[in-house]
C-alpha cells in the first residue's frame, strides 16, 4: 500500500485538499478542523501515482483545476453545489457531462450486497461509469487501515470524494479505479471449473458416493462444497440456534480427515460454509482452547461471542478455530454472514472484517458477500439466496456484467436458484448455461428433498444438456485462467466494448465473456409454437460466429437470436482464437492440460497469448496467408497435442512442425473442419495452414430453416408456405413481402427472420 499521494498532486487550502490522482480521477476534500486523511481505506489502498498533467488558475473568486480530461471550479468554501464543479471534457460535451456537489450521478450501476430473496431485479449501488461522463465515489464514512494493519472509523466529519471524469472511456475509468483500489487477484485454477453445493444431510459415505457417480457420469466438478450440516446443529436451547458452529457432526463424519482426504485424492478442493455470528458456545470441541487463548475460564461455559473488532478475538478465531480445520484439509472458507453491518464499534462491518482477514489469512481465495468498493480484493463473491424463479435468471445476467462498473469480477449465484419457486426443467436448465458462461460455476439448492441439481435427476433432454454444459465448463478453463490473468472482470457489459453506440444499452442479457466471446444468455421461457428460447442482442460491426452452432452473421445491428433448449448464443468475431481443454470430458481437477483444442474464426487477423501459470504460448492467426501458428512456448517443457477447429469453414487444413510437414487427423463437419496434431514439443512452432484468405461458409439457409419449420408446432400449410417464400429464387425484397404478407406469429417471424438475415452474401 501507498496511501499518502505525492505532494505535486495536491492542490490545499486551510479546509479543503484536492488531488489529481489521474486525469480523469481527482479526490476532494473538506474538514473543519483541517485534518485531511492519508490512511488507506477500505477503497484507497495507493494514492500515489505518476501525477498527471494539470493546471491550476486563479480566478480570484475561484479555484479552477484543468486536465486534459476535467476542468474543476471551486469556491474554497464548504463544498456546495453552487462553489464545486467539475466539467467533463474530451468525449461528452452535453450539457448533462458537469457534475456539481450534492448531485447525485446517474450512473450506469454497479453490484449490491446480496440477492438474499431476490426474486427478479433488486436496486444496484452506484459504479464509476456514467453515460454523463463522471461518476462520484463516497469514500467518506470508510473502514481506514492503522500503520499496524489494524482498522479505525474515525473520519467522522470529513468528507471525502472521488469524482471519476473519463467520459465514455469506460475502459480507463476501470484502470484508474483499480490504480488506487488494487488490483483483481488471480484466482487458483480450479476455481474455475464447477462447484457442486446443495444444502443436505450429507453423511460422508452418501456425500463421496455422489461424486463417485459425477465422475461415472463424466461430470467433472473442481470444488467440493458442504453446507452447514457438516458441524453440530442441533444443540440445546440454552445455547440458542445451531447455525453457527466449527465441531464436525461425527454421526455424520465420523472420520473428517480421511473423509476430506478422499475427496482431494478425487482432485477436488473443499470449502465449508460458517455463520459465525453466534460465536463460540461450550458444547463446541474447541471451545476450552479458545477461552483460553482469550484469558477466560473454560470451566465457566460462559459463551465467547463473536467480536470482530476485537485484536484478539481474531487472532483466536483464525488460530484456534479454523487452523485445525484447516489441518484437516479444508481448502478454503464460505463466509455466510447474514447478520448486517453493525457491529460493536460504529462504523466497522463485519462483513467487510471477516472478507479481508479471511482472505489475507487464507493468500488466495475465500467465498462471501459483497462489502462495497474494494470488495473486488477478496474473491469469490457469493451472491446469496434466490429465489428459483425466471424472474431471477432475467436479472442475473445484467447483475453480473454491471457488477464489473464497480470492479468487482468474480460472482457466484446459486445457479438453478436457492428455494422457492416451482419445478421448471427449462428453466433448470437455461440457469446452467447461464452458470457455464458466468465468472463462478456453482450449482445449488436448499434443505428440501425436491431441489436437486444433479443432472440425472431431470428428464431428457435437459439431462444430457446440463451434462454437456458442465463438460464444457471444464473444457473452457484454459482460455477462462487466461483472462483470469488479464486483471478485468471476465464478464463485461457490452456498452464498455462501444460506449458510444446507443444499441450496447439496450441488452441487458447480453455481455463480454472475456477478450474472445460475446454471451447473450437466455432468461425467458421458449414459445410454444417455434420451442425456441429468444433474446435481443446486437452485434457490433464485422463477421460473428456463433462457435456452439457455426451460424455466420453480419454485425453492426440489433436482433433477435433464437435457441433450442440444446443451445445458447455464443459468439466470436472474425480473427478470434479460443483455447480449450482438448478432452470431451476433462476430469475434476483443470490442470494444465496435455491436449488443447483452439477455435479459430477465419476472416480476420487475430491473436492469443495462452496463459498458464507457469508458460505462456503465444496463438495467432494470418489472414492473410490463413495460416494459425502456435508458439513457441516460454516456460515450459515436454509436448502436447493440438487440435485446430475452425468453425463455419470448411477445407482441408495441413500441418508442419518448424518447418516441417507433419500428419494430422482431419476432421471435417457439416460446418467446421479440425485437425490434430500429436505430440508437439511445446517449445517448436505449429503451423496449420487453410488456405490464403479463407471465407466462412455460406449459412446452408434451406437446412436450417427445415429444421425450425420442422419443430414448430404450426399448421403444415404455413410451413410450408414459410418455407417456399424464404428459399425461392427470388430477390431477398420479394421474399422479405411475401413471409410479411403470411401474418406469421412474432415469434415464429422473426426466428425465421434471424436465419433468412443471418448474412446477405
Amino acid at each position: 500500500m501507498r496511501p499518502e499521494a505525492d505532494p505535486a498532486a495536491v492542490v490545499a487550502g486551510d479546509r479543503y485538499r484536492i488531488t489529481v490522482l489521474t486525469d480523469g480521477l481527482v479526490r476532494l476534500e473538506y474538514s473543519e478542523d483541517g485534518v485531511f486523511e492519508d490512511r488507506a481505506s477500505t477503497f484507497a489502498l495507493n494514492r500515489r501515482l505518476p501525477v498527471p498533467g494539470f493546471r491550476v488558475l486563479d480566478t480570484g473568486g475561484h479555484l479552477e483545476i484543468v486536465t486534459a480530461r476535467f476542468r474543476l471550479t471551486y469556491d474554497r468554501g464548504p463544498f456546495t453545489t453552487s462553489g464545486l464543479s467539475l466539467a467533463v471534457r474530451g468525449g461528452v460535451t452535453t450539457y448533462h457531462s458537469v457534475w456539481r456537489f450534492g448531485q447525485e450521478p446517474q450512473t450506469l450501476g454497479g453490484t449490491a450486497r446480496t440477492l438474499d430473496n431476490a426474486d427478479g431485479a433488486i436496486p444496484l449501488a452506484p459504479g464509476v461509469v456514467s453515460r454523463d461522463g463522471y461518476a462520484v465515489l463516497d469514500d467518506s464514512r470508510s473502514l481506514l487501515f492503522d500503520d499496524d494493519g489494524w482498522v479505525a472509523a474515525d473520519n467522522v466529519g470529513r468528507t471525502d470524494l472521488y469524482v471519476f471524469a473519463y467520459g465514455h472511456d469506460y475502459a480507463e475509468a476501470l484502470r484508474a479505479f483499480y490504480a488506487v483500489s488494487g488490483p483483481q487477484p488471480v484466482l487458483p485454477r480450479w476455481a474455475l471449473g464447477n462447484w457442486w453445493s446443495r444444502y443436505h444431510r450429507y453423511t460422508a459415505e452418501s456425500y463421496l458416493e455422489l461424486f463417485d457417480r459425477f465422475r461415472r457420469e463424466g461430470l467433472p466438478f473442481s470444488v467440493a462444497v458442504l453446507d452447514m450440516d457438516w458441524h453440530l446443529v442441533d444443540v440445546g436451547p440454552e445455547h440458542g440456534s445451531g447455525w453457527t458452529g466449527y465441531t464436525w457432526n461425527r454421526e455424520l463424519f465420523g472420520d473428517p480427515r480421511a473423509f476430506l482426504g478422499r475427496l482431494h485424492d478425487e482432485g477436488l478442493r473443499v470449502t465449508l460454509n460458517v455463520h459465525p455470528a453466534d460465536g463460540v458456545r461450550s458444547y463446541e470441541q474447541a471451545y476450552p482452547a479458545m477461552a483460553a487463548a482469550l484469558g477466560r475460564d473454560p470451566a465457566s461455559g460462559d459463551p465467547i461471542a463473536f467480536d470482530v473488532t476485537d485484536r484478539s478475538f481474531l487472532k483466536a478465531y483464525f488460530e484456534v478455530l479454523h487452523r485445525g480445520l484447516e489441518a484437516d484439509g479444508v481448502d478454503f472458507w464460505w463466509l455466510d454472514w447474514q447478520s448486517g453491518p453493525y457491529s460493536r464499534v460504529a462504523g466497522i462491518d463485519p462483513l467487510w472484517m471477516l472478507n479481508h482477514y479471511h482472505f489475507h489469512d487464507n493468500g488466495r481465495i475465500t467465498f462471501s458477500r459483497y462489502a462495497g468498493p474494494g470488495s473486488h480484493r477478496y474473491p469469490v463473491g457469493f451472491s446469496g439466496d434466490t429465489v428459483a424463479s425466471w424472474a431471477s435468471l432475467e436479472f442475473q445476467p445484467h447483475f453480473t456484467a454491471t457488477a464489473a462498473n464497480i470492479g468487482y469480477g468474480w460472482w457466484s449465484h446459486d445457479i438453478g436458484g436457492h428455494f422457492f419457486g416451482v419445478r421448471d426443467d427449462e428453466l433448470a436448465t437455461r440457469w446452467v448455461q447461464f452458470g457455464v458462461f458466468s465468472p463462478i460455476m456453482r450449482l445449488h439448492s436448499a434443505k428440501d428433498p425436491f431441489l436437486t441439481k444433479e443432472p440425472w435427476a431431470f428428464p431428457q433432454p435437459a439431462r444430457d444438456i446440463m451434462t454437456s454444459f458442465l463438460r464444457l465448463r471444464h473444457r473452457l478453463v484454459p482460455y477462462l485462467h487466461t483472462m483470469n490473468h488479464r486483471g478485468l472482470p471476465l464478464v463485461l457489459p457490452m456498452y464498455h466494448r462501444e460506449p458510444d453506440r446507443d444499441a450496447a444499452y439496450e441488452v441487458p442479457n447480453q455481455y463480454q465473456f472475456g477478450t474472445e466471446l460475446v454471451v447473450a444468455a437466455i432468461t425467458e421461457p421458449a414459445d410454444p409454437r417455434t420451442c425456441l428460447g429468444r433474446v435481443r442482442a446486437w452485434l457490433p460491426d464485422g463477421v460473428w460466429v456463433d462457435v456452439l452452432t457455426d451460424l455466420v452473421y453480419e454485425g453492426g445491428r440489433t436482433l433477435y437470436l433464437h435457441r433450442d433448449l440444446e443451445t445458447i448464443p455464443v459468439l466470436a468475431a472474425a480473427g478470434a482464437l479460443v483455447p480449450l481443454d482438448g478432452q470431451a470430458v476433462p476430469g475434476n481437477d483443470p490442470v494444465d492440460p496435455a491436449h488443447l483444442e483452439v477455435l479459430v474464426v477465419v476472416g480476420a487477423d487475430g491473436e492469443f497469448d495462452l496463459v498458464e501459470d507457469d508458460a505462456r504460448t503465444p496463438l495467432r492467426f494470418r489472414q492473410q496467408d490463413g495460416v494459425v501458428q502456435i508458439g513457441p512456448a516460454s516456460g515450459a517443457t515436454g509436448v502436447r497435442t493440438w487440435t485446430v477447429t475452425l468453425p463455419g469453414f470448411l477445407g482441408d487444413p495441413v500441418a508442419s512442425v518448424d518447418g516441417a510437414p507433419v500428419p494430422g487427423e482431419v476432421r471435417s463437419g457439416e460446418s467446421r473442419t479440425s485437425i490434430t496434431v500429436d505430440r508437439v514439443p511445446v517449445m517448436a512452432t505449429l503451423r496449420i495452414g487453410v488456405g490464403a484468405r479463407p471465407r466462412l461458409a455460406r449459412n446452408d439457409v434451406a437446412g436450417r430453416l427445415f429444421t425450425l419449420l420442422n419443430r414448430a408446432q404450426i399448421e403444415y400449410r404455413t410451413k410450408t408456405l414459410v418455407l417456399d417464400a424464404a428459399t425461392a429464387q427470388r430477390s431477398l425484397a420479394v421474399r422479405l413481402s411475401t413471409l410479411q404478407a403470411l401474418d406469421l406469429d412474432e415469434p415464429l417471424a422473426t426466428a425465421v427472420g434471424e436465419i433468412l438475415l443471418a448474412t446477405t452474401d
